[in-house]
């Protein structure tokens, strides 16, 4: 989202198309790996144009706009979001531990479970980060005997706790890994470089 917060600035609305068009160029393509931007707020505070129309232009303002939407997300302590599916599990009580053990390798959690009634099945219901899912069916299969049937359906986004700024934090190494995937220069784009140089 963007919000215009400016108090009597001179010819704002001849620039609002082309600052809306940066933001949707940016947020699609986010600072840390070019990927798309969740639940961001920027507030537009103050802008300075130049009194010539030509220097207001869609060639000026729509990178400009881009590069202070990246430089402020940098700036603002920004946290990669996972996707996570909702696995519903069917199995026989015996089977239970061999649920539990292979969701807390896995980074799940279980959040119900229920006796089916009038059966001897239990209904277990756990949220499971899309990325841990690689290999969970056969892994669950393995720690239940083949009992625990697996259903996965993806739920929500969930907030990654560790900093993609910091060095050696696994959202850093999350980062590289997907700019190494996508062809990009491994290392993030400094503060520095959005900063115009006269």
């Amino acid at each position: 989202m963007v919000v215009d917060m400016c108090k009597g600035v001179q010819y704002l609305n001849e620039i609002k198309d082309s600052v809306v068009a940066g933001f949707q160029w940016a947020s699609k393509e986010g600072a840390l790996a070019e990927e798309n931007m969740r639940g961001i707020c920027f507030e537009v505070c103050d802008v300075v144009l130049h009194a010539d129309a030509i220097h207001r232009g869609g060639g000026q303002v729509i990178p400009t706009a881009r590069r202070v939407i990246y430089a402020s997300q940098i700036t603002a302590k920004p946290r990669l979001l996972e996707p996570v599916y909702m696995v519903e599990i069917q199995a026989p009580e015996q089977a239970l531990g061999g649920i539990y053990g292979v969701l807390n390798q896995k980074r799940g959690h279980v959040f119900e479970e229920m006796q089916r009634q009038g059966t001897p099945l239990y209904n277990i219901k756990a949220y499971l980060p899309v990325i841990e899912s690689f290999g969970f069916s056969a892994q669950l299969r393995a720690a239940t005997s083949g009992q625990a049937f697996p259903q996965c359906v993806f739920d929500h986004w969930d907030m990654m706790s560790s900093d993609p700024l910091e060095a050696g934090s696994q959202a850093a190494t999350l980062v590289s890994e997907i700019r190494r995937r996508k062809g990009l220069k491994e290392q993030m784009t400094p503060l520095s470089e959005f900063e115009d140089k006269l």
